[in-house]
């Protein structure tokens, strides 16, 4: 069985990590260069830094905060927002990230995936999928959550793979904040549809809901979470010795 990842995500706006519920009501969290420090020595496998609002302001993403954040951590480092053209991605490889998420940037012009995959590797370009029921059907949004692009989910992500997406983090927004547990019936849809790592994102609030998830669909890669994380009420090196002990396999 692949070791499964624990990645803590870091969505930061103004410089400053925050977190809401289902995208929404922003609240002021901690200092972005003191988590990602905490997280690179307390087990985490992997770090996300997404600059929130860069989509939706229309701006770059903000490369001096990036830039003291990678040079703190030991561990791989996703870094996504304002990602619209190959030379975002470079400015942010640049900066120290080792992959680099695209979201909004790849609704706008799908072939930057490919562009990005050619030149960098495609273990450097992550789709990530902002994705929420819309009338029963898994819908596709842009700009932070704020916009229904009325793309079908599934079949976005899996052409985001063909154009050479190495990974995809796919973001629950029905589940976002909320601690009621992963949304598995749509990560089972997308683990099905693509054989590339999948990384679930949206409704951890407690130790089970990782095993769970790891349990229900044993093909995904990963489990991400921000507040339960943030405010100690999981312990990364608690949470993997839990999931150790139902035999999933973890970096210890």
């Amino acid at each position: 069985m692949i070791t499964k990842r624990i990645i803590p995500c870091l969505d930061v706006k103004d410089g400053r990590v925050v977190k809401g519920v289902n995208f929404l009501g922003l609240a002021d969290v901690s200092s972005p260069i003191k988590l990602a420090e905490y997280y690179s020595k307390c087990g985490a496998d992997e770090l996300v830094f997404y600059d929130i609002t860069a989509s939706y302001e229309g701006r770059a993403l903000f490369t001096d905060i990036l830039r003291e954040v990678a040079s703190k951590i030991f561990i791989p480092l996703t870094v996504g927002g304002g990602i619209n053209t190959i030379e975002d991605f470079d400015r942010v490889l640049k900066c120290g990230a080792d992959k680099v998420s695209v979201n909004s940037g790849a609704i706008r012009n799908p072939e930057l995936i490919r562009e990005a995959a050619q030149k960098y590797g495609n273990q450097c370009v992550v789709i990530s999928a902002d994705v929420k029921r819309v009338d029963g059907v898994f819908r596709v949004f842009a700009k932070g959550g704020r916009e229904n692009t009325g793309m079908e989910a599934i079949s976005w992500i899996k052409k985001c793979v063909e154009l050479g997406a190495g990974e995809v983090v796919v973001n629950s927004i029905d589940t976002d904040g909320v601690k009621g547990g992963f949304d598995i019936e749509m990560l089972k849809a997308v683990c099905e549809a693509v054989n590339v790592p999948v990384i679930a994102s949206g409704g951890a609030g407690s130790t089970q809901h990782f095993i769970d998830l790891f349990k229900a669909i044993p093909d995904i890669d990963a489990g991400l979470a921000a507040s339960v994380f943030h405010f100690g009420e999981i312990e990364i090196k608690d949470l993997k010795k839990e999931l150790s002990d139902n035999d999933i396999t973890v970096r210890l």
